[in-house]
C-alpha cells in the first residue's frame, strides 16, 4: 500500500506561482513512477507531469511544458510540482498519483489508468 497526501494548493493571481507537494508513505520501495494530474468539473482527468521514481527522467503535458517542474525530494519523501506563470485555465483540482506496476517508458504515465494509487486532491485557483 502507498499513501499520498497533497498540500500547497490555494488561490493565486495569474502570472504567479505555487509549489504543490505530495507526501509519499507506505511501500515506497514498490513505486516505479509518480505523476500529477488535474481535473475540472465535467472534464476528464488531465495529465500534468510524471517522473520515474529511481531516476531523473521526467515527462510533461503540452499545456504545462516550460512552466511546471516535477521533482522528488528523497530526504522528505515528497514529489513536488513547481507551477510558474500560472494562467486561469490552470485552475483545477490537482491529484498526485503513484504507479507500482513495472514501468518501461515514462509516457505510459500520461493516462490515469497507468496509476495505482491516488491522493485526495487539492484545489488550485488562478484568478485573472
Amino acid at each position: 500500500q502507498v499513501q499520498l497526501v497533497e498540500s500547497g494548493g490555494g488561490l493565486v493571481q495569474a502570472g504567479g506561482s505555487l509549489r504543490l507537494s505530495c507526501a509519499v508513505s507506505g511501500r515506497t520501495d514498490s513505486i516505479s513512477a509518480m505523476a500529477w494530474f488535474r481535473q475540472t468539473p465535467g472534464k476528464e482527468r488531465e495529465f500534468v507531469a510524471a517522473l520515474k521514481w529511481s531516476s531523473t527522467n521526467t515527462y510533461y503535458g503540452d499545456s504545462v511544458k516550460g512552466r511546471f517542474t516535477i521533482s522528488k525530494d528523497s530526504a522528505k519523501n515528497t514529489v513536488d510540482l513547481q507551477t510558474n506563470s500560472l494562467k486561469p485555465e490552470d485552475t483545477a483540482v490537482y491529484y498526485c498519483a503513484a504507479r507500482t506496476r513495472t514501468l518501461t517508458v515514462i509516457w505510459t504515465m500520461k493516462t490515469p489508468n497507468a496509476c495505482d494509487y491516488w491522493g485526495q486532491g487539492i484545489q488550485v485557483t488562478v484568478s485573472s
